[in-house]
């Protein structure tokens, strides 16, 4: 029980958009819970930045926090925008750009 007080009192209510900073000309992310069963990770793109096509053996989550990212799932093109979410889903090749500086929540589920 102690070790759950300890928890409770380090717990705090955070805006995604100020968890993660952009950096020109890069890709930055920052972890934000990592389990066996899946992980979330936030991601900073600066304009332009991509990841490029791959595919992943668990299905993936995308949430545009802020901006405007271009996401081609099995050859087709999505527009996700800030606020919006897009299903990647597992061993079906994707790729991502982003098409103004954008912050991206992806959450991983094994």
């Amino acid at each position: 029980m102690e070790e759950t007080n300890e928890l409770l009192e380090k717990l705090s209510a955070n805006s995604l958009i100020n968890e993660i900073a952009f950096q020109q000309n890069a890709i930055v992310s920052k972890q934000i819970i990592k389990k066996p069963n899946g992980n979330v990770t936030l991601f900073a793109f600066d304009k332009d930045e991509s990841l490029t096509e791959h595919t992943t053996p668990f299905d993936a989550l995308v949430y545009i926090v802020d901006g405007i990212m271009k996401i081609t799932i099995g050859g087709k093109p999505f527009e996700v925008k800030a606020g919006e979410i897009l299903l990647m889903p597992a061993n079906v090749p994707h790729g991502l750009k982003a098409e103004v500086p954008t912050k991206m929540l992806l959450t991983m589920i094994k």
